[in-house]
């Protein structure tokens, strides 16, 4: 198993850094989060985990191996792939997950693309007593208040991650005020904003105002 990569950032794009590592470029797939916190030609270290099907080889990367860890478990309940876990951690933080399942919170659940509220009781219910109570600092009450105050709002998730892949600020305010009825049509569906999806179209209209 790779447990981390460690080296300077190559490349990055909406879903994946490029890390240089003993000379080779290790493509890691982040979290939009993830991504926003490195810089191209800076040096990082990713908590990695692998996971390996018939066709492929797939490293993912998170900020520190508590992610990993929260990552890992996340997949022990069935119909939990490595993408929706993913995808749980780029909305909710690993003591937020945490504290979700020890109060059988369905409503952060479905806060993920991916989870209806089917999905979100049965992964409740398989999830319960694995992740373990919240690590943060403030204990339970942090973590009651990570949650109440919901995720980091769409449009700064994506703005730090334009700011992150080289855009300037102004670019960055730009693209996100273009791809705002996108997400606005997601939250009236009842839905959340997908911030994968609006990076990518966001992507697209810069390059063609370039």
């Amino acid at each position: 198993m790779i447990a981390f990569v460690s080296g300077p950032v190559a490349a990055l794009a909406p879903t994946t850094a490029v890390v240089e590592v003993g000379g080779v470029g290790m493509a890691v797939q982040c979290t939009p989060n993830t991504i926003a916190r490195l810089r191209i030609g800076q040096e990082a270290r990713l908590a990695t985990s692998l996971v390996v099907r018939e066709d492929s080889l797939t490293l993912y990367g998170f900020a520190d191996d508590d992610e990993r860890q929260v990552f890992e478990l996340l997949q022990t309940a069935s119909g939990v792939g490595p993408r929706l876990a993913q995808a749980m951690l780029g909305v909710h933080s690993p003591d937020a997950l945490r504290l979700a399942v020890a109060t059988g919170d369905e409503k952060a659940l479905t806060a993920v693309p991916g989870i209806g509220k089917k999905g979100a009781q049965k992964i409740l219910l398989e999830l319960k007593d694995k992740l373990g109570a919240p690590l943060g600092t403030s204990g339970l009450v942090g973590a009651q208040r990570a949650v109440a105050s919901g995720p980091v709002p769409w449009t700064e998730q994506l703005s730090a991650a334009l700011i992150g892949l080289g855009y300037a600020s102004r670019e960055a305010e730009d693209a996100v005020a273009a791809v705002t009825p996108q997400a606005e049509a997601a939250i009236a569906a009842g839905g959340t904003p997908p911030v994968p999806q609006l990076l990518r179209a966001a992507l697209q209209t810069l390059n063609r105002a370039r």
